[in-house]
Parts: C-alpha cells; structure tokens; sequence
C-alpha cells in the first residue's frame, strides 16, 4: 500500500508534510511541521498512526518547534521487522533516542499517548537523552499503573485484551476480518463524540492495521512486554523519580484505563502537572484537541496550564 493510500489527501492538513528518517538502523515516516532547532516529538499509541497528531502539530510548529510525528516501528510506511522480540520496550526506547539524534536539534519536548506514552515514561526514567519537558495523554506511570492492578478488580477487567493479545494468530485473525474494519470502528465506539471520528478518519486507521504484517507488529507490543519479559525487566531496573517537568492530560472516559491509575502520580515525577477532562475518551487528542492543544501550549510556554469545567469551558488556573 502507497504512502498517500493511508492518509488521502482529502484529509491531510496541508501544513503537514511527509518525510522519511533513518534511525537506529530502521526507516521512520514522519509527519513534520515547523522548522528550528527545538524538537516536539509526538508518540502515537495503538491502534494508531501519526495521523492521530494532526491537530498538534501545527500548533507545536507555531510555538517554534519542529514537530516530528514518526510513525512508529510496524505502524505506517515505517521499517516493520519481523519478531516478537522485534518489539521490546528497549528497542523502542532506541528509536525515540535514534529519532532525536537524527533531528540534530538542541532541544527536545515529548509529547506521547497510549503506547507512545508507555515508551516516554521510561524513556524520561532512563534518561536515554536529556528532554525539557514530558506531555502524557492518557497512559498511567507504570508504578501506579502495577498498583492498580494488583489492588483492585476495576482496571483488571479494563485490561482483559492485553492477556488476549498474548495468544498467538488469534488477535490478528480476528482484527483482521473485513480489511481490519473493526480496528476503524474501535475509535468510534470508545469515543464520546463521536463526531469526532467521521468515516474518512477511521478509514485511516483501518487501511493502516490492514497492511501486510501491520496487525502482527502492533500485537507485538503488548506480547514483547508481558510475554518477552519488558516489563519484568524494566520494575527489577526500579522506577526513578522522573525530574523532567510532567503534563499528564487524562480524558476520563476512558474505556480502557480508570481515572484510579492516575493516582499516586506525584509520587514518581517531582514536577507533576494533571489536568483531567470530563465526558472525554481514551483518544484524548484527537476528540478534545482545543482544550487539549490549551493545556499543552500554556505548559510548554511556562505559564499555569487551564483547567476543564464540566461544560468544557475553559478557565484560567490562578497562578
């Protein structure tokens, strides 16, 4: 499948362009916008695409940033190489490091969401390369995270397609059907507005999970960490205090994730900032990007980041 047969042009913003990045060992399509030599690296999560950036991007470009939005290692036109072990939580840290060396920029902001946001974490924990500030969407710390857990029945059975996603063949089997339709129609099901997922959109994430091998490398994330040890691997390496400061941005439908794991957050980040939005879903980006875009904007310029009402008005916290 062609580049431009993913992402049609009657839904790409114009702003946008397309490029291709060499980084560790691997071949990254990248969605950019911006020039400069400050970089906003945004990290999309799974079933996704870069695509899913769409309405950052501009924004970050119009703070000074070149924003990169590389699809990540198996999404995309991105290098898809073959192998659970292909896809360990280690080799997707390099990529985040390879991409940044491969900028040549003087400074990095990360931006990351669902899986991207699994990978950022760590990254910020490890400390791979230095980063000025840390955006998370939607994705607990791994320490509150376990704790939730091991407590509670609520995120277990939120978690049940992550043990399903352990059998062999069987997800992608079943995912698949259809040219991977049911991946598209998953946007909208778990959204709130679902507006916000018209049919040309899904059509994006369908054709990008119905490309040969596609579906195999996304569940090979979820296999590589449970299955391949990562996440065993990386709770005997400890959880550091993260000193970079933080922005988590929680849409609380969330279907996947309760608003629970996000407790205890300051407990592993010394500069935590959590701003939680109301009647919003798990793809937080992209269903509330004008309340989302305000949040990030007021963070990575240093002033106090707005609060959501219920009414998803905006309001300006006191400094």
């Amino acid at each position: 499948m062609a580049m431009d047969e993913i992402v049609p042009a009657g839904v790409r913003d114009p702003r946008i362009a397309t490029t291709f990045v060499e980084a560790n060992g691997l071949r990254f399509e990248v969605d950019t916008c911006g020039t400069g030599d400050r970089l906003a690296l945004c990290l999309h999560g799974f079933p996704e695409h870069s695509f899913s950036w769409r309405y950052q991007l501009p924004m970050l470009a119009e703070l000074g940033y070149r924003a990169w939005a590389p699809n990540l290692r198996g999404y995309g036109n991105s290098s898809r190489p073959l192998g659970m072990e292909a896809y360990s939580i280690e080799c997707l840290m390099a990529d985040v490091a390879g991409l940044i060396d491969a900028s040549g920029c003087r400074e990095v902001v990360l931006l990351a969401h669902d899986w991207g946001a699994v990978i950022a974490w760590y990254f910020a924990m490890r400390k791979l390369r230095p980063i000025e500030r840390l955006v998370i969407c939607n994705v607990p710390h791994p320490g509150p995270a376990q704790e939730a857990l091991s407590n509670g029945l609520a995120q277990l059975r939120k978690s049940w397609y992550i043990f399903f996603f352990q059998i062999p063949g069987l997800p992608e089997r079943l995912l698949g059907r259809d040219g991977a339709r049911a991946v598209g129609e998953a946007f909208r099901r778990s959204a709130v507005d679902r507006d916000r997922f018209p049919d040309e959109v899904l059509e994006v994430y369908r054709r990008n999970a119905a490309q040969p091998g596609a579906l195999t490398a996304m569940v090979n994330y979820y296999r590589a960490l449970v299955r391949g040890g990562g996440a065993k691997r990386q709770r005997a390496a400890g959880f550091p205090v993260i000193e970079t400061p933080t922005l988590m941005v929680w849409g609380e439908d969330d279907v996947a994730l309760t608003k629970e794991t996000t407790y205890g957050t300051d407990r592993y980040v010394r500069d935590l900032t959590i701003r939680y939005l109301p009647h919003v879903s798990h793809w937080v980006q992209q269903e509330a990007p004008e309340a989302v875009n305000a949040m990030i904007r007021a963070f990575l310029l240093g002033r106090p980041v707005p609060c959501v009402k219920w009414r998803m008005e905006l309001e300006e916290v006191e400094a």
